[in-house]
């Protein structure tokens, strides 16, 4: 039984609604850095198996950016933000003032506004997360890839030592007037940091509460 089986419609619901609160916090966030209203929605959450992962954004040849950060405290994992290539390019152009489609390659400067950008959504996130939670985590300094989504991300959880069967996916999605910038978090705990998170919110993962 994969975990998603595992979980009753009410548990996913909690965390779909965790997942509109971070992303809240994160939109208020890009908000006040553009200095321009930004919404965001999150289309989707829940426990997806690490081989749909790639399915979600897209074919493992693509081209994304990821800001992927290690995440201890009372629940270990690491958190990733991924943004394709497009969306890597219009959100460097909304961020420096610059007419959408302006950017065509990814410089220095380019990824140091995409790190920064990931730091403080990851950041509001988990900030969200943290207080419906009561829990405590805190992020490694971030790092940045620009590669082939199958590298980036089997270099990211390997490397980050939690390379599990499930992971918990939020996906979200940027409006800014009429541009649509399209990105995915993924937090992949530890083993039973579901369970953690769930029994914080008085929950169990046999749906008890």
């Amino acid at each position: 039984m994969t975990t998603n089986e595992k979980l009753s419609i009410f548990q996913i619901d909690v965390l779909q609604e965790i997942s509109n609160i971070g992303a809240g916090n994160a939109a208020t966030a890009l908000s006040k850095l553009l200095n321009k209203r930004v919404n965001m929605k999150v289309p989707r959450a829940g426990i997806m198996p690490f081989n749909k992962i790639f399915n979600l954004v897209g074919s493992e040849e693509d081209v994304v950016s990821c800001v992927n950060f290690n995440i201890k405290g009372d629940i270990d994992s690491c958190i990733l933000f991924l943004l394709t290539e497009e969306s890597s390019f219009s959100l460097i152009d909304l961020m420096l003032g610059k007419r959408v489609g302006a950017t065509k390659e990814l410089d220095d400067f380019g990824k140091s506004v995409l790190q920064e950008i990931g730091n403080i959504l990851c950041g509001s996130f988990l900030t969200a997360l943290s207080e419906v939670t009561k829990l405590t985590f805190t992020p490694s300094v971030p790092a940045f890839a620009f590669d082939m989504l199958g590298a980036v991300l089997s270099g990211a959880f390997l490397e980050s030592g939690y390379f599990e069967d499930q992971a918990l996916i939020i996906e979200t999605q940027f409006f800014q007037e009429e541009i649509k910038i399209n990105g995915h978090f993924f937090l992949v705990p530890e083993p039973e940091c579901l369970n953690v998170i769930f029994r914080s919110l008085g929950l169990d993962l046999d749906g008890g509460m």
